[in-house]
């Protein structure tokens, strides 16, 4: 299929970033930039991004295709442009860290993420336009980024100034003006991922129609590329060996919660992980009420540990997901049942993960909870969609979820986490999936086996429900 017009391109690349392919496309050489090479699939019979043991390295070979990273960006590319393209805007324009390094490939640590300082723009039939710290920032972003060519520039930063304000801040509209005026754009309407009072203000006195950006941008990124979904397998992978360490080498009685945080960290890091995000060990006392942050209270025998693994593994995905231990003793029958209890409302909502359902076939399943009392949500009874952030465009919520459903559509990814919060309790548990929505049904990413003695041949098939697509059948 010959694509040479940019927005037929971006349309076609957003309705279906993974076509199949016959034998003629199978020998094409050389890879098309925006397909790349696609894999001979028909021994192993099933589509390899779906299967989360079929695992790639995050290094580079010269022997397997694996990440294919110009794929990644130019894929990632096309998704924004065709949503850009559906909400009729004219331009981008994006300061949220994610969605400039979703449109650029730009990453200069998580420091500088979320801060407004730096930003890009996006014109409609036109490439994208990083603007970067000025400096060595500028320099390294020139060197590393040879695909932006021409089209890195010095940020304005306006943030923090005092008195100079009002005056960077214009600076800064004016850089984004020449853009728009370089491509015959500056009467179109422009979408803002994210402003403050003075950017606002600087905008409106430019006389720059200004909308919102966020749910174009949101549709984009929920719905991943091959090359996402691969690393967000990687991201599951490391959580999962993190876990199996807790378990079995670091869980004894006399460590504390801290020092359970800061093993996580060094092993994650060590094995690839950009960032650690934050990891949350509760034990004992501190899962009722779920305390969501590690302190360095003594871990004792008995103790329940609620561990909740958020970081960003290789290429810049999440992995988010929790399980819950027994240190040094066999659950009772009450926290059996308490186990049970979330790990069956947490598969009964992942159930639902498919193609053609909505939230509210997912949230219908969670328990009635604090988001039912107070209309709000309480990411407890919770999911979300996951990827270059922690939260991205869907969240699922009792709250709201049944009266205003979302769609479910074929490779979005979710974390789903439900929580068995009872007043009264001694200590509790709670559980946590990565889960990506195949064609087939949801693919459960996180493979950390749950406690045996609460799920051993209470579901056949790996201690998940049977229905669950990659797991055995009945």
């Amino acid at each position: 299929m010959a694509i040479n017009d940019k927005r037929a391109k971006a349309r076609f690349m957003a309705q279906d970033c993974f076509p199949r392919f016959n034998e003629k496309e199978l020998a094409m050489s050389p890879a098309d930039p925006w397909q790349g090479y696609p894999l001979d699939e028909s021994f192993i019979q099933e589509q390899h991004k779906t299967n989360p043991r079929r695992l790639f390295s995050v290094n580079a070979t010269d022997w397997q295709y694996r990440v294919d990273h110009e794929r990644l960006r130019n894929q990632r590319l096309a998704r924004a442009r065709a949503e850009m393209e559906a909400d009729d805007l004219g331009a981008l324009l994006l300061f949220a860290g994610a969605n400039i390094r979703y449109i650029t490939g730009s990453y200069q640590g998580n420091w500088k993420y979320n801060i407004n300082i730096r930003y890009a723009v996006l014109p409609r039939g036109g490439e994208p336009v990083l603007f970067e710290t000025a400096g060595s920032d500028m320099v390294n972003a020139k060197l590393d980024l040879p695909w932006m060519k021409d089209r890195v520039r010095p940020a304005m930063t306006w943030q923090w100034s005092e008195g100079a304000i009002g005056e960077m801040s214009d600076k800064m509209v004016a850089s984004v003006v020449d853009v728009l005026k370089e491509h015959g754009l500056q009467k179109e309407k422009v979408g803002v991922d994210t402003l403050d009072i003075p950017s606002l203000h600087a905008m409106e006195k430019a006389g720059l129609k200004i909308v919102s950006g966020w749910p174009a941008m949101s549709r984009a990124r929920v719905v991943k590329t091959i090359d996402e979904i691969e690393q967000l397998k990687m991201a599951s992978s490391i959580g999962d060996a993190a876990m199996w360490h807790i378990k079995y080498d670091w869980l004894k009685p006399g460590i504390t919660e801290r020092q359970i945080e800061a093993k996580v960290h060094e092993f994650m890091l060590s094995r690839g992980c950009e960032i650690i995000y934050d990891i949350i060990v509760a034990s004992g006392g501190n899962t009722s009420p779920y305390r969501r942050w590690a302190t360095d209270k003594l871990v004792q025998q008995g103790d329940l540990m609620i561990v909740d693994i958020n970081a960003v593994g290789p290429g810049g995905y999440f992995i988010d997901f929790v399980r819950t231990f027994k240190c040094g003793a066999k659950m009772n029958r009450q926290e059996i049942d308490l186990y049970r209890e979330t790990y069956d409302s947490m598969y009964a909502g992942l159930e639902n993960l498919r193609p053609g359902k909505t939230s509210a076939d997912v949230v219908a399943k969670f328990p009635v909870y604090d988001d039912d009392k107070y209309g709000t949500v309480t990411l407890q009874q919770f999911a979300h969609s996951i990827g270059m952030t922690l939260y991205e465009g869907m969240w699922m919520s009792r709250a709201y979820s049944m009266k205003y459903p979302a769609e479910i559509k074929e490779n979005m990814y979710f974390a789903i986490e439900t929580f068995a919060g009872h007043p009264g309790l001694r200590q509790t548990c709670r559980l946590e999936e990565n889960v990506l929505v195949t064609k087939d049904g949801p693919s459960v990413f996180t493979k950390m086996e749950h406690m045996e003695e609460a799920v051993a041949g209470y579901r056949p098939g790996q201690f998940h429900h049977a229905e669950i697509f990659g797991y055995p059948q009945k």
